[in-house]
């Protein structure tokens, strides 16, 4: 048994749409206006860039060892988390007093 087909000529069917258009100025009526009170987002969470520069804006400061140890990153990130704020025009400063670890400061202003 052989299976014969026919040449029939190549016609292209009419495009369907996925939902007709409606005319311009008529509104849906279908959609529900909804009435009842959105619940509000909760907050974003704060990262950890955030949490540095909160401990860099206190009246104390922070020193690398305090930075490190509310991050839990190692001291050379917490450096180069430093350099980063300081591209974002933030202006920090550093103390050493005699003795002392080095405390981190950002400049109000």
């Amino acid at each position: 048994m052989i299976d014969t087909v026919e040449n029939k000529p190549a016609t292209k069917r009419a495009r369907r749409m996925a939902r007709e258009p409606k005319p311009a100025g008529e509104v849906a009526d279908s959609a529900p206006i909804r009435t009842a009170q959105v619940e509000p987002k909760p907050a974003k969470p704060s990262s950890k860039s955030s949490l540095v520069l909160g401990m860099l804006q206190r009246p104390q400061g922070a020193t690398i060892a305090q930075i490190v140890a509310a991050t839990g990153w190692l001291p050379h990130t917490t450096r180069a988390a430093l350099t980063g704020l300081k591209k974002k025009g933030h202006e920090i400063t550093s103390e050493k007093a005699e003795g002392e670890e080095r405390v981190y400061r950002v400049v109000a202003g």
